[in-house]
């Protein structure tokens, strides 16, 4: 497993923040990673070990997920602070030109990011997000976000999310699947798993939609015009629509895509498909 040191900064408006820091003396890029609504860095961990062999690796926690600071302000909770929170970051540690690496709502950030500052990316990969999001995954998604009940232990956790995703990971081992629930959950001072987030996250999104989704995100994709771009996306998605990625590739002839068998929303990143699709793409577009 490859070594992070603990990255601890403050957000645009002071919370104290958290990443794990990939360094690498000579890197070839530093890339910044950004996971999803309900998870956090160890979201990375598969793709880390490989990427960290010739890349530096800022993996990041937005407000509210695993040892970040929860914010007493729910209404925070939304992609347009998590973005301004990024560019503190990215200040803080002079970075001035970076590869954006987003799943789901960190693919939502990237597009955003790249509206606002296009000039610092020099490359970005979305991992099975678009301009639209399909209403019927949002839905799904905004059925369990905050509504989970308690488990009293890892077989527990597993069941649960078994019943929440077995759609999207249909091939996963019992093996994978208490991976992805140790990405998901920590143990509390008793032993007993705990979801790693504040379930706040979900309020913005319950009352207004556009504060999970922004209401029209093509004007901010079409920021990426000049950008290399990879998109990564699950084939049994119920997120990223096959007719979203037509579209995509209408309007930007350049983008790279690539489609993950047995996988829906999303995938974990360390599939066979997945690691070569990145390095292929990574090879080419810093080169």
């Amino acid at each position: 497993m490859a070594s992070f040191k603990d990255l601890y900064y403050r957000g645009h408006d002071g919370l104290r923040l958290y990443a794990r820091d990939y360094q690498h003396p000579s890197p070839r890029a530093t890339v910044l990673c950004m996971h999803g609504l309900t998870r956090n860095s160890a979201d990375f961990a598969g793709i880390a070990d490989h990427l960290a062999q010739d890349y530096r690796l800022i993996v990041v926690e937005q407000r509210g997920r695993g040892n970040s600071e929860w914010d007493v302000n729910a209404a925070n909770y939304q992609p347009a602070v998590y973005v301004q929170d990024m560019f503190a970051l990215l200040d803080q540690l002079e970075l001035n030109s970076v590869v954006l690496l987003g799943t789901s709502l960190g693919g939502l950030m990237s597009m955003i990011m790249a509206a606002v500052q296009p000039q610092r990316l020099r490359a970005v990969i979305m991992n099975d997000i678009g301009p639209v999001v399909n209403p019927e995954g949002l839905e799904r998604i905004k059925n369990y976000v905050g509504k989970s009940g308690p488990v009293n232990s890892w077989a527990e956790a597993v069941k649960q999310q078994k019943a929440i995703s077995a759609k999207e990971f249909p091939d996963f081992t019992e093996q994978q699947w208490l991976d992805f629930c140790h990405a998901l959950y920590r143990e509390n001072e008793e032993g007993v798993p705990v979801l790693a987030y504040d379930p706040a996250i979900s309020q913005p999104m319950t009352e207004d939609q556009d504060a999970a989704v922004p209401p029209d995100l093509w004007p901010a994709f079409d920021a990426l015009t000049p950008i290399p771009t990879l998109v990564i996306r699950g084939v049994l998605s119920d997120i990223l629509a096959e007719d979203c990625v037509a579209e995509m590739q209408s309007r930007k002839p350049d983008l790279k895509v690539a489609q993950i068998p047995n996988r829906g929303h999303a995938p974990i990143l360390d599939e066979p498909d997945s690691i070569a699709a990145i390095d292929h793409f990574l090879e080419e577009a810093l080169s």
